[in-house]
Parts: C-alpha cells; sequence; structure tokens
C-alpha cells in the first residue's frame, strides 16, 4: 500500500496541477502533504514553460494559485530545500538551457539593465557558480552596490546603539537633546526660580558627554548557509562587516553546511564573504559551534552568534553538548532562527526550547535589534 502510494505520489508531479481531478496527493501526514504541494508549485514554475503560449491561460484557469507568486530566487530557494542536489543541478540546466532563463548568465547587456536590489542579489548568490568572465564581473559589482547599500542603511540605525552611554559626572560643549543633563540643568538653576510666575527660568542648560568603552569584546557570528537561511546569511555579512569596524568589537565570521569555513580574514568586505557563501548542502550545526568554541579565548568576553534554523544534520545530543560548553565557559551564546528585517522564522521549535532552558539567548532578530543587544552586553 506505501509502494502504491509513492508511485501515485510520483504520477501526480510528473503529470502536474491538471491532474489533481483524476490523482490526488495519498501521504501519511498534513506536513508530508503540504511539502508535495510545493514540490508541485515549483515544478510547475519551471515545466509550465513547456506550454509556451498556452501557460498564461492555463494560470488564468487556476485563479492565480502559488505559481504567479513565484520568483526566480524564491523559486531557487525553494529546489534547493525540497529536492537533492544532483535533481537541483538538473532543474538549473532545464530552466537555463530549455527554457530561455539563461540572460541573467550570458548576456551582459541585460545584467547591466537590472536593477540592483535584494532580490537580484539573492540570485546572483544563488547563480554565481555557474556565472563566469564578464558576467561574474558584473555579478560582482551588483553584489557590492547592494551591499553599500544595505551597509550604508544599517549604519545609520545602529548609531544609535553603539554611541556609547551617558557619563553624567562630565559636562559636554555638544549642544544635542539627546545629551542634557536634566537632574543637573534643574540643580543649578533653582535660584533663579521666579516666585510670582512660579516658573524657572533656565539660564544655562548642562549636557552630559558620552563615554566610549573600547575593552574588546569578541564577537564570533556562525552562519548556517543552507538554502533557506539566504536572507539571514546576507545580513549576517552585511552586520559582520559593520562590526568589524567597531573598535569595541572582535569580529569573527564562520559559515557553515557540513563543512565549515572561516571568513574572518574577509569580515571587513561584505562581498569577499558573500561571494564565497555556497548555498545548500547538508547541515552540521555541532561540528560548527566546535569550531568557533576553538576560536573563544576571553570567555567572559565573548559572544558566539549562531545564525541558524536549528535543524541538525550531526545529531541534536552532540549539539547540545557543545553548546552547554559555551555556556559554561562564561560565553554567550546567541541563537537566531533568522536575521533579517521581517524576522519571521521557520525553525526547530523544540531545540531553541532546549537551548533557551541551558542559558542561550533565543530568539528571531532585525539587524537593529541585534546590534541593541549586543550595545547592552558591552556596557
Amino acid at each position: 500500500m506505501v509502494e502504491e502510494q509513492e508511485i501515485l505520489n510520483r504520477w501526480r508531479l510528473v503529470l502536474g496541477k491538471y491532474a489533481a481531478g483524476q490523482i490526488s496527493f495519498s501521504v501519511g501526514n498534513e506536513r508530508e502533504n503540504l511539502k508535495m504541494m510545493e514540490m508541485e508549485d515549483v515544478l510547475d514554475y519551471l515545466y509550465s514553460r513547456e506550454y509556451g503560449d498556452e501557460q498564461e491561460i492555463r494560470k488564468d484557469r487556476r485563479g492565480g494559485l502559488g505559481d504567479s507568486q513565484l520568483t526566480i530566487p524564491h523559486w531557487l530557494t525553494k529546489i534547493k530545500t525540497l529536492f537533492p542536489q544532483k535533481t537541483v543541478e538538473i532543474m538549473e540546466r532545464h530552466a537555463l538551457e530549455k527554457y530561455g532563463m539563461t540572460e541573467l548568465l550570458t548576456d551582459p547587456e541585460v545584467l547591466r539593465k537590472l536593477e540592483p536590489n535584494k532580490e537580484l542579489l539573492k540570485t546572483v548568490m544563488q547563480l554565481k557558480h555557474m556565472m563566469k568572465g564578464e558576467v561574474l564581473e558584473l555579478a560582482r559589482q551588483i553584489v557590492r552596490k547592494v551591499a553599500d547599500e544595505l551597509t550604508k542603511k544599517l549604519e545609520q540605525e545602529m548609531k544609535k546603539s553603539f554611541s556609547g552611554r551617558l557619563n553624567r559626572n562630565v559636562s559636554s560643549p555638544v549642544k544635542s537633546i539627546r545629551n542634557i543633563d536634566m537632574k543637573k540643568t534643574i540643580r543649578r538653576n533653582l535660584k533663579n526660580y521666579d516666585t510670582e510666575t512660579k516658573q524657572l527660568v533656565l539660564k544655562q542648560v548642562y549636557f552630559s558627554s558620552r563615554m566610549k568603552k573600547y575593552n574588546q569584546w569578541r564577537v564570533i557570528i556562525c552562519v548556517d548557509e543552507s538554502g533557506s537561511m539566504l536572507d539571514s546569511v546576507i545580513h549576517s555579512a552585511i552586520m559582520a562587516g559593520i562590526f568589524a569596524r567597531l573598535p569595541m568589537l572582535n569580529t569573527k565570521l564562520v559559515i557553515f553546511d557540513t563543512n565549515v569555513v572561516d571568513l574572518s580574514d574577509y569580515v571587513s568586505d561584505p562581498v569577499e564573504t558573500l561571494m564565497s557563501v555556497q548555498l545548500g548542502g547538508g547541515t552540521d550545526i555541532s561540528g560548527a559551534l566546535a569550531y568557533c568554541a576553538r576560536l573563544i579565548q576571553t570567555p567572559h568576553r565573548t559572544m558566539v552568534v549562531l545564525v541558524t534554523d536549528l535543524y541538525e544534520g550531526g545529531g541534536y545530543h552532540r549539539m547540545y553538548q557543545v553548546s552547554q560548553g559555551i555556556i559554561e565557559s562564561g560565553a554567550k551564546l546567541i541563537v537566531l532562527p533568522a536575521l533579517d528585517h521581517d524576522a519571521v522564522p521557520n525553525y526547530d521549535r523544540n531545540a531553541a526550547a532546549s537551548l533557551a532552558n541551558m542559558g542561550a539567548s533565543v530568539g528571531a532578530m532585525t539587524p537593529e535589534e541585534l546590534s541593541g543587544f549586543i550595545a547592552k552586553v558591552l556596557v
């Protein structure tokens, strides 16, 4: 019976949604059923091109469900999470060679006309391994432009977090409303109180200086480079580049799938980081954490920021052991299932709960929230 169901499911995927009236998916639970539907969506997104001019009519008949909502970056991410690597390679080859999705890789003029944005950056990251020559150089320019724009935006938003804390003992000549020392201003102007109007006349306003802290903390950003983490990978690389320029932080950057790659030498250049990422593959979180543990020199001044969906391929028990060791050493372990502006994660909630119970700080964050969190730790 199980074999028959698997055969029917395969035939349904081969025939597509137009066979829904004759063949329905037969799976054991709702989660598997949703997965089969997602597989059908991404297959249809590519292979419906076989119908040529009839494709748009067929989409209209289905009321716009699914296909019209997919984009190339979304589609590329989906196929990498739903299918084995060999199948992904076949589908990418079909997309590029059979169905005319080749302009991005083969026509520099088309690439020059595309508007650099985050979605295009995601596409470049997923297809860069197939780019060569002039196209690859143009792709690198796109990555740099988008990375610079994201960096500029995030740096502006992070200034408040890392601008230092107020030193109430030292007055400042910088007259900024953020620096007003209200207690000192009121105390020094009490002698100017007007008893008739019952108003306090401020003849002089006092401002506090800001005290910078430069006792370095080591921040180790450890990023899962699986396809589903693409948005978080981008923001992690940008954030690492910004942190690397802050004098109070010594920043390390590690990316991983089943292998671990230390990109700390390139941390100040997000472009090199992003062009080094190889999306896809398995996930060995425990191996990555074990490597990060070796980078800890002064535990009480170290933060390990783990960016992953926590779906461990190397065994949860070992992941918990390594995590416990980092926490017990005195270092701070921060687990982020998502690091982007939406901060809407899909992650293993049981693993997240277990790590939180050990003492890790667990929760999806926007880049601004992460910078604020780290700034609070520093002071």
